[in-house]
């Protein structure tokens, strides 16, 4: 694998892999992943502060005969794992949650060895993803009927995408996907694309400064849905130019507008977007992010909160936000209750304001772009780290 993105989120992933036997080895440009067979996990699997690695993982332990717990830290333990968990017992494993019910930690044990089962597929794409890559190496065909509309659609594509790419069989009808059983995944190389969730925050810095900003490495043809915010730049008036696998903007917050948005595919763009639309003049709706209150935070809670310390004139909503833009926003403290995308979103917010801006974290921001401080230094922010 070539480009591996190795932040606090996919280490967590890489060592529980590990701890499933899976061997990892350094080579030039990546590391190299081979998996024999899946093994007893010696200890508890610790996810940390990462969803998607516990929703993955979860789907994985309950391919194996052996009980694995599952835990992570505060934040994750208050993030829903019931639908998968339900499913996963229609397929014949068994739970147990260990402190809250439908939370993290829990415990489960397999084979998974059923045919069929049912999901609701309108809390987290994660759940889905997390089935269609442990059906393809359970023993018999499976068939996951999905209830309801797909929350996140994009990253269930690019888990489709994947398994396809590794030599995977996955069909799809309707509602329901059909996945052939004792799969044989391989590939000799993958070089991971640019992701479009971290490039939106330089890219939004240059449409609320004066600042001109490229991103290199971002495939255009990758489903990605947060490949949609080269669209939204556009539909605030920055000026943004897609070439090749670059992607340029320009601009200036006198020259954004206000413009409504679903970031129901999309929520990883929530606070981001929001900023955009602070600085922005007239109206902004955001609207489609119901899962957004079960982020590492409440983020509609946490991205209305601080831009409203900031000066912005923004209203939450159930499932979103709404924003009187066009004032100016002035320098304020930030909490950012741990989340990396919170995290991301004030330094951005920070680059708009008329006076010094100080946000209080230990560097949640490594969770998902730990080359950020660096990345944004260089662009021109300037920041003071103080540890």
């Amino acid at each position: 694998m070539h480009n591996p993105l190795m932040s606090e989120d996919t280490k967590a992933t890489v060592d529980a892999l590990y701890a499933f036997g899976t061997e990892f080895r350094s080579v030039h440009d990546g590391i190299a992943i081979h998996c024999e067979k899946l093994r007893k996990s010696a200890g508890v699997i610790d996810a940390h502060n990462s969803g998607t690695t516990m929703r993955l993982v979860t789907g994985i332990a309950a391919l194996l005969p052996s009980e694995t717990v599952l835990t992570g830290d505060a934040s994750l333990s208050r993030r829903p794992m019931a639908p998968l968990v339900d499913a996963l017992i229609g397929l014949g494993a068994k739970a147990n949650y260990l402190g809250e019910r439908g939370c993290p930690p829990l415990k489960i044990s397999g084979p998974i060895k059923g045919n069929r089962t049912e999901i609701k597929a309108d809390v987290s794409s994660q759940f889905i993803s997390s089935l269609l890559i442990a059906c393809t190496q359970k023993n018999g065909d499976t068939d996951i009927v999905l209830n309801g509309k797909i929350r996140s659609g994009p990253y269930v594509e690019i888990t489709l995408e994947l398994l396809r790419a590794f030599g995977a069989t996955v069909e799809q009808a309707d509602q329901t996907y059909h996945i052939m059983g004792d799969q044989q995944l391989s590939k000799d190389t993958y070089s991971v694309p640019g992701d479009y969730s971290s490039a939106a925050f330089p890219l939004a810095a240059a449409a609320v400064t004066s600042g001109d900003v490229t991103v290199k490495n971002l495939d255009p043809e990758s489903p990605q849905g947060d490949m949609a915010i080269v669209d939204i730049l556009a539909n605030f008036g920055a000026s943004v130019t897609a070439r090749g696998n670059s992607v340029s903007v320009s601009g200036s917050s006198s020259k954004l507008r206000g413009c409504e948005l679903d970031v129901r595919n999309t929520p990883d763009l929530f606070p981001v977007v929001a900023v955009l639309g602070s600085v922005a003049r007239g109206r902004t709706v955001i609207r489609g992010g119901e899962s957004l209150r079960h982020k590492e935070s409440d983020r509609i809670v946490t991205t209305t909160s601080f831009l409203r310390r900031m000066g912005a004139d923004i209203d939450p909503t159930d499932d979103g936000c709404v924003i009187s833009g066009g004032g100016r926003l002035h320098g304020a403290e930030i909490v950012t209750e741990g989340d990396h995308r919170i995290f991301m979103a004030g330094v951005v917010a920070g680059l708009a304001a008329s006076s010094d801006t100080t946000i209080r974290d230990s560097e949640s921001y490594a969770v998902s772009y730990p080359g950020f401080l660096r990345d944004m230094h260089q662009l021109g922010c300037w920041m003071k780290v103080t540890r």
